[in-house]
């Protein structure tokens, strides 16, 4: 733009007014857009995510704060010198008549002051507008500073720089464009943006040079506002995917790998086909502490069990680990369930990463086709016989590791070949029905079971049936066939 104490210029015409008006009211209505998104933002402090979102909409509503404010000096066009002297505002207000409908629709902006200076290098005349000596804190009886007066206020790490640009302006006319950090006499630091030209004579020599000098410490702060909670959202993803592979990898390593029926307990006349499967949460990426398990016993006995501990992610997993480990050991030793549920509350409570858990455990002896459970807090095993289903009478068993020396009785249950058992977790049937109504859902699938095949194939029909729906909690389902 050119000068207009100096400059042998002709001036250029202002844009329509109706056109600048259009603009303004544009700005205004994204800027309100805008604003009602950062009012809508989660306002959790400990959220990344959403000190990410708040930072961006306030640089957004802060650069139109900016448009806006420019667009009104554009539609008052060049204002009057002022010649009385000006006392500083505080750092929030607003300079001049321009700004004053702009400032009323504004509530703790971060709009930057623009101020313009020339020198004229002929008669050493220096000329600032009234907002250049707010945005150094100079008071105005003081007058403007010289070129070479302005280095003292300018951190000595950017004085080389402001040199260099005043240098390549004044001997090679090179135009400003760069940033410099001041302390004012206050001591607060301030960040300029300086944009300015050279004003040749009639000779083609430099006769002065002007410039146009912005705050923009508010800008900045707000871009690295920006920049860091971006960094930090990227460090807490990167977390997460990180916890997120190590807990896949160790539920890998732990649940049993199935891709079909596996076959136990084969030394008696009502061998077992089984099938499992893990479904994730739908609302949630991070792997839970569900596990389901079946084990050859010493003596022909089987091992099923299906369980659930509170939390997620690796703690979560490394707890599931730890208690699948414990379970399996003291079925080898021959603990009935009903004991071996009373270990585990014991181990639970005692672990350094307290939690609760729900459990089911079973040992089914083929010889005599009899099954005897016990529970922790945990729903109950689904018999599904000759095209019916219905849910076991559950024993009495707290969740694990909710108090200590609880007692948890045992059922027994006679099997017949063709019988299905699934075991369950509660992820599975809870949603917005309640469990009763999920376990309805699943009873319900009776005659598709019977229908069915094999144990993999009911499985299938489990997951056709509970595996879209919006499950909030991961589940896990182990489904046990009868042979004859």
């Amino acid at each position: 733009m050119p000068s207009h104490l100096f400059a042998d210029r002709p001036a250029q015409q202002p844009p329509e007014r109706g056109t600048v008006d259009a603009l303004i009211s544009q700005t205004r209505r994204l800027r309100g857009d805008v604003d009602a998104v950062r009012r809508d933002a989660v306002t959790d402090e400990d959220d990344p995510q959403g000190r990410w979102q708040r930072a961006l909409c306030e640089l957004a509503m802060h650069q139109l704060d900016d448009l806006g404010a420019h667009l009104g000096q554009l539609r008052a066009g060049v204002p009057e010198q002022k010649t009385e002297p000006v006392l500083d505002e505080p750092a929030g207000a607003l300079a001049g008549p321009v700004y004053e409908e702009m400032s009323a629709q504004r509530t703790g902006s971060l709009l930057s002051r623009v101020g313009s200076a020339e020198w004229n290098l002929l008669t050493d005349e220096v000329s600032w507008s009234e907002e250049l000596y707010q945005i150094f804190g100079r008071p105005r009886e003081r007058g403007p500073m010289t070129l070479d007066e302005m280095p003292s206020m300018v951190f000595a790490e950017d004085q080389g720089l402001l040199q260099a640009m005043v240098t390549d302006c004044l001997i090679d006319g090179k135009p400003i464009d760069g940033e410099f950090r001041i302390v004012r006499a206050d001591g607060r630091v301030r960040t300029v943006h300086m944009m300015g030209e050279p004003v040749l004579d009639s000779d083609g020599c430099t006769a002065s040079m002007w410039a146009v000098l912005r705050d923009v410490s508010e800008l900045r702060r707000s871009e690295r506002a920006v920049r860091e909670s971006s960094d930090s959202l990227q460090r807490m993803q990167h977390i997460e995917q990180t916890e997120r592979r190590v807990a896949v990898e160790l539920q890998e390593a732990v649940l049993p790998p199935w891709r079909g029926s596996l076959r136990f307990a084969t030394g008696g006349p009502a061998p077992l086909d089984l099938a499992g499967h893990y479904l994730p949460s739908v609302s949630s990426g991070l792997i839970g502490g569900d596990w389901y398990d079946a084990l050859a016993l010493p003596g022909g006995d089987a091992l099923l069990t299906v369980g659930d501990l509170t939390g997620h992610g690796v703690t979560a997993t490394s707890s599931m680990a730890m208690l699948l480990g414990a379970l399996r050991g003291m079925a080898v030793a021959g603990i009935a369930p009903g004991a071996l549920m009373s270990h585990l509350n014991q181990l639970l409570e005692a672990s350094a990463q307290p939690a609760l858990g729900s459990a089911l455990c079973c040992r089914y002896n083929p010889v005599t086709q009899t099954l005897s459970w016990a529970q922790a807090g945990h729903p109950s095993p689904l018999l599904f016989r000759a095209g019916k289903g219905c849910a076991l009478k559950r024993p009495e068993g707290m969740l694990l590791g909710a108090t200590y020396g609880a007692v948890y009785e045992q059922c027994e249950v006679r099997l017949r070949p063709g019988d299905v058992l699934v075991l369950h977790t509660d992820g599975l049937t809870r949603g917005t029905g309640g469990d009763d109504f999920g376990t309805d859902r699943l009873l319900s699938l009776a005659p598709r079971f019977a229908r069915a095949r094999d144990a993999q194939e009911v499985v299938r029909s489990v997951v056709e049936e509970f595996g879209q729906g919006p499950r909030e909690d991961d589940a896990c389902v182990l489904v046990v066939r009868v042979g004859g």
